[in-house]
Order: structure tokens, then C-alpha cells, then sequence
């Protein structure tokens, strides 16, 4: 059986991975949006439903990626005279 072959904004463009974590942000949770959206219409077939999927897990590390850079730089913002000091907000969750 041959597959369609058609564009699609949720599928990975070519030289996506080219911008940084930061600004690839929007992008990726734009795609990743249309992705869920096409998902839930239920029209995928299983082979289609798994590579979404997957595809949609890549978007959704990209993005948390993207959040954990954002907030690396807010730190540095926040105190410029110690970078050393930056570390990552503490996860939802962690006690503090």
C-alpha cells in the first residue's frame, strides 16, 4: 500500500532543527498543536497515529527544551553578577 505523500505543518520541515531551543519555541508548539488537532479528528490510521505520535513527543521535548533555555536566561537577567549561580527554577512539584 503506498502512503500520501503531502505537507503537513505538524510534520518536521527540512533544516528545522537549525534555530535555537529559545526561539524555535512557537514553532514547535505551533506543529505540535496542529498535530494534537489532527490526532484527535480520529482520522489517522495506526501507522500514522504512532508516527504522529512520536513526532509529537520530539515537538513536545523541543518545547520544554526551549522553556528550560528561557528560563536559564531569565536567571542570568536576574543576576548578571553571578552567572555561576544560575540554576534551573525548581520542578513543580520539588519541595523547596
Amino acid at each position: 500500500m503506498a502512503r500520501k505523500h503531502t505537507s503537513d505543518p505538524a510534520l518536521p520541515a527540512d533544516g528545522a532543527d537549525s534555530a535555537s531551543p529559545v526561539s524555535d519555541f512557537e514553532q514547535s508548539l505551533q506543529q505540535l498543536e496542529a498535530l494534537v488537532e489532527r490526532m484527535e479528528d480520529g482520522e489517522l490510521g495506526l501507522e500514522d497515529s504512532l508516527a504522529a505520535y512520536e513526532r509529537g513527543v520530539g515537538l513536545y521535548r523541543r518545547c520544554q527544551q526551549a522553556l528550560e533555555q528561557a528560563e536559564l536566561r531569565v536567571r542570568l537577567l536576574t543576576d548578571p553578577g553571578q552567572p555561576d549561580s544560575a540554576e534551573p527554577f525548581p520542578a513543580a512539584g520539588d519541595d523547596v
